[in-house]
């Protein structure tokens, strides 16, 4: 989905959904092949984690949010299809391929394929998260990310699909568009035009830029484009009172461009600040600088309508609300089952965020742009304003760990 799509976040990155390229993606593109070539080191280490485990909920395994607690479900479902998911992909040629050359010894296709198929298993038949937890250490080897440190420090950020409103047709009050790829776009001539160059300081260069015609999407604000951008995909209400989905088709070759910290360089935003909703509110209060901070990433980013389809990772399977992540694909197994362990924000009674430490089973099934090294994990939130208002929030360390059958 991929994204560009991160924190998802204007200050910290994008990650790729790929409904195509991944979260940004409609189009599908190959993984790379597997290197370290970045890096010194193997990205994944075994670890022996003893048969010792007290309390059992402050330890590796603990998923208390599968079976949920007091009026809360479970998410058990959701976990289930994301496993499907994964073994879905698993069957095509792309993903024996992406593992013929993967530089952690006793890391194979078929191993990641067995792994994911017993602890489905085990998910179905244990009846607590104790049980499944003392199952999953009992059978499985747990292979800890080296971090971005060496000591297994992990960055995580998270993402999401946002929901628009937007207008087939261009009027006064929808006049900021997002654009299909152009048909030649494979014969551009590098360096790509910028950003400015595309859409003008405004965003409003319409009739001039050389990519008229190929509007597909009329927006209220400048902004939701540009973050539709920075997502890869996003789901549209349209002014008719029908729907559509949209997901990345392509994009310019330039890096990605925090916007975040070129507020913070600027002196605009304080460090508190640096998040999804402290930058929205800036540009609300201040709408005039859109035209100074925005063509500052460079990057464009393409579109095709997607007719509802879910957002979709990199694997390009669909990526599944709390239980898909996102890494660097050159590094990390794709596809295979992982664990998180970190503190992620949830949504009070009063409004407001509360931040839980969790450990939770994931599937690996995205990439970014942004989401470089051992040591960067986004985590997928879901669709709407409130997995936006959590991803605006989401930004701390933690761990991450793939399992693996032990024999």
């Amino acid at each position: 989905m991929k994204k560009s799509l991160a924190l998802i976040s204007l200050s910290l990155g994008i990650t790729l959904i790929n409904p195509i390229w991944s979260a940004v993606a409609q189009v599908s593109i190959p993984l790379p092949p597997a290197t370290i070539s970045k890096i010194q080191r193997p990205p994944l280490k075994p670890l022996n984690l003893g048969n010792n485990c007290t309390p059992r909920w402050a330890c590796l395994g603990w998923d208390e949010q599968l079976w949920g607690e007091g009026s809360k479900s479970g998410d058990r479902q959701a976990l289930l299809t994301a496993i499907d998911h994964s073994l879905s992909y698993l069957q095509k040629n792309s993903a024996i391929a992406a593992y013929e050359n993967y530089p952690v010894k006793g890391i194979t296709h078929d191993r990641v394929r067995r792994s994911l198929i017993r602890f489905r298993q085990l998910v179905v038949n244990s009846p607590s998260p104790a049980q499944l937890q003392a199952s999953v250490r009992r059978e499985f080897v747990f292979y800890k990310s080296v971090g971005n440190d060496g000591k297994g420090t992990v960055k995580f950020t998270a993402y999401y699909e946002p929901v628009y409103t937007a207008s087939r047709v261009k009027t006064l009050e929808y006049q900021y568009p997002l654009y299909r790829l152009p048909p030649d776009f494979a014969q551009w001539a590098k360096p790509h035009p910028k950003r400015v160059e595309l859409e003008g300081k405004d965003g409003l260069l319409g009739e001039k830029s050389q990519l008229r015609g190929l509007e597909m999407l009329w927006f209220r604000h400048r902004l939701d484009p540009y973050m539709i951008q920075i997502q890869g995909s996003a789901q549209i209400q349209l002014t008719d009172g029908t729907r559509t989905s949209v997901g990345f088709a392509g994009g310019t070759d330039y890096p990605w461009t925090s916007i975040g910290r070129q507020l913070s360089k600027d002196g605009k935003l304080a460090a508190h600040q640096l998040n999804m909703p402290g930058i929205i509110d800036f540009f609300q209060r201040q709408p005039q600088e859109l035209s100074n901070y925005l063509p500052r990433w460079e990057r464009f980013v393409f579109f095709q309508e997607t007719a509802g389809r879910p957002a979709t990772g990199s694997i390009n399977v669909p990526v599944t609300p709390e239980r898909s992540i996102a890494t660097d694909k050159s590094l990390m197994p794709p596809g295979a089952l992982a664990l998180v362990h970190t503190s992620l924000p949830y949504p009070t009674s009063n409004g407001q965020m509360k931040y839980q430490t969790v450990s939770r089973f994931v599937l690996d099934q995205d990439t970014g742009s942004a989401i470089k090294g051992p040591g960067r994990v986004d985590y997928f939130m879901g669709s709407g304003k409130v997995a936006g208002d959590r991803a605006g929030v989401t930004g701390g360390n933690g761990t991450l760990y793939y399992l693996l059958l032990k024999k």
